[in-house]
């Protein structure tokens, strides 16, 4: 990449309002700002020679001075299950990974926040990886607008191989209906940046994702998710895993800082909040660790008459880790007790487990680590306001 390059402004990485603004110093108008992000987000453009509707001088100006420019592919796999991984280049030397999961009502992208993570929770491989940086705006947004011109590269690929000439739409299938922030990092961690990559997905004139088919997860940052009543307005997730604080603290080291009790209270103020229908509670399934009847009823008991459902994860192995799987049938014993005592539950399919695409398997590529393991000055230096 050039030294120009660098110096020209990403659009993706502008919410409507600071687009608005980058397009008065250049001397035009705000519907020209619309203009753009429907170029960008509704077809897909990145080349501003392409943008036949504006004025010749205008887009002249545009490729002196910005870009539209999304992370770089460098390698990709195909699960047997039909779920994609994309590793995708951060700099010279770090990678961040981004999961596409296809079902017939829908498609799921699993977008990262950041390159690796700090917050150390033991059943994660990504966790394992350290933490390097905070990814921009321009990069989550990036992902999403990467994956969606892939899918569909792709997918007319197919159609005009199969009828020379066609013109297909995409499959519904193939579509990116759905955003989570589930990939590497913590969301809450990069505030400063998720919130204006929300607002670009939920804009009418970006993505124009509905907020219920954008998904936040978090471990458990709790001032941020106070902040984050007050920002936006999407579906939370939180990574719960465990029914009493002693284990919690073993297997999601922030609860140290932010426990059970003071997390819930977050969370039940983020509804009040946003007129949200419920929290996600996910719960990833560890043999012999937070499996019992006891432990499901103890969770029951935290989150009987709140507007919660429990999400429960099959454990996804990776390289290192000495924990396993819980069998089929004890999840569905865990399961049945929620059920039993009023808390919605579900299990969660595994999806490209055969790739290391599942959940709680990314690890990307994390070099020049800031840290492997949480600790106090840790949390105060990778959480970001």
């Amino acid at each position: 990449m050039t030294a120009a390059a660098t110096q020209r402004t990403n659009l993706l990485g502008l919410p409507r309002a600071a687009l608005e603004s980058f397009v008065a110093q250049l001397g035009g108008q705000p519907f020209r700002a619309r203009q753009l992000m429907n170029w960008m987000y509704k077809r897909g453009v990145g080349s501003f020679a392409d943008m036949t509707d504006l004025a010749r001088d205008f887009r002249t100006l545009l490729a002196a001075q910005a870009e539209v420019r999304a992370p770089q592919i460098l390698s990709q796999q195909r699960s047997g299950d039909g779920t994609r991984k994309w590793l995708l280049r951060a700099d010279a030397a770090q990678a961040f990974e981004m999961v596409f999961i296809p079902e017939p009502d829908r498609g799921t992208l699993c977008i990262s926040s950041q390159v690796g993570c700090a917050l150390d929770c033991s059943f994660c491989a990504t966790a394992q990886q350290g933490f390097n940086r905070n990814l921009s705006t321009a990069e989550m947004v990036g992902q999403v607008w990467l994956a969606v011109r892939e899918l569909e590269r792709e997918e007319q690929q197919r159609a005009l191989a199969a009828t020379p000439g066609a013109v297909s739409a995409p499959a519904d299938e193939r579509r990116v209906s759905n955003v989570v922030l589930m990939g590497m990092g913590e969301p809450l961690a990069n505030f400063r940046n998720v919130v204006p990559a929300l607002r670009i997905l939920l804009d009418d004139f970006g993505f124009d994702l509905s907020r219920r088919r954008v998904t936040l997860s978090t471990s458990g940052l709790v001032p941020q998710i106070y902040k984050l009543a007050q920002e936006t307005n999407v579906a939370l997730a939180v990574s719960l895993h465990a029914p009493d604080d002693a284990l919690r603290n073993e297997l999601v080291p922030i609860n140290r800082k932010h426990p059970i009790a003071e997390l819930l209270r977050a969370c039940w103020h983020y509804l009040d909040e946003q007129n949200g229908r419920s929290v996600t509670f996910e719960y990833v399934m560890l043999e012999g660790v937070n499996d019992s009847a006891a432990q499901a009823r103890a969770l029951a008991r935290l989150l009987q008459g709140h507007p919660a459902k429990v999400n429960l994860i099959p454990f996804n192995p990776f390289p290192g880790t000495h924990y396993t799987r819980s069998p089929a049938s004890v999840i569905e014993r865990f399961r049945d007790e929620l059920l039993q005592r009023g808390v919605l539950a579900t299990i969660r399919r595994t999806r490209g487990e055969d790739i290391d695409a599942a959940c709680g398997q990314l690890a990307g590529r994390v070099i020049d680590r800031t840290t492997v393991r949480l600790g106090s000055k840790v949390i105060g230096v990778a959480v970001q306001t």
